[in-house]
């Protein structure tokens, strides 16, 4: 079963369409870029995929979800399946980095003392942070930032990432640690990444399906 299914949608921004007749599947496993200007809809489609954005025309399934006729009470629910990585990190900068994670995982259900401390050990160790889950935010670099905005992408073993330019705001050394922790998690762990970015050279770098969008469509090059 796709992951993410989209057949003849229209795609929101507020009360405008900026995409008409979107066709996009998404698979377990798979690594799919939108590239494309500032303005044609990029972010938009993961708005409407989070269900931020609502789907008005067409079809749309997230991870057996329907965009089309899901109820504001089951959006939470819909939202631990996907592991959202943004551009601007939006770490909690008035706690430690371990209790950003432990605030996710109790806000989506988890209640055991235990296996909350062992899951936030497991996700800091899988992007290379373990050693500081006692540090605040504004005490690491940009590049940790993102580790750890993916450490929490990670808690509840999404089987898809949605990644809004996760290197934007880093130097070019920096961002190609943090493109290579994400192809890792794609490859060894099998999660299927959504990745927009307006860096063509990323997708040479780490190959995967490439979705244009422009003059209102988005389509398969």
């Amino acid at each position: 079963m796709n992951l993410i299914s989209f057949h003849g949608a229209e795609i929101l921004n507020g009360e405008s369409t900026v995409i008409y007749d979107l066709n996009l599947e998404v698979a377990k496993g798979d690594l799919v870029y939108l590239v494309g200007k500032v303005g044609t809809g990029k972010t938009s489609i993961i708005r409407t995929i989070m269900a931020d954005n609502p789907l008005m025309t067409g079809e749309g399934m997230v991870c057996g979800y329907d965009l089309r006729t899901i109820r504001k009470k089951d959006i939470p629910f819909l939202r631990r399946k996907l592991g959202i990585v943004f551009q601007d990190f939006q770490l909690l900068m008035d706690r430690t980095v371990e209790d950003n994670l432990r605030f996710v995982l109790e806000a989506t259900g988890w209640k055991e003392k235990d296996a909350i401390r062992k899951r936030i050990h497991e996700v800091l160790e899988d992007v290379g942070m373990e050693t500081k889950g006692h540090k605040m935010p504004h005490q690491l670099s940009g590049g940790e930032q993102q580790r750890i905005a993916i450490a929490r992408a990670l808690l509840n073993d999404p089987e898809l990432i949605l990644a809004d330019e996760p290197t934007g705001n880093l130097d070019g050394e920096t961002a190609e640690s943090i493109l290579n922790l994400l192809s890792r998690l794609n490859k060894e762990n099998g999660t299927a990444i959504l990745m927009v970015t307006h860096n063509r050279s990323i997708c040479e770098s780490f190959p995967g399906r490439v979705l244009e969008c422009k003059d209102e469509t988005c389509v398969e090059l």
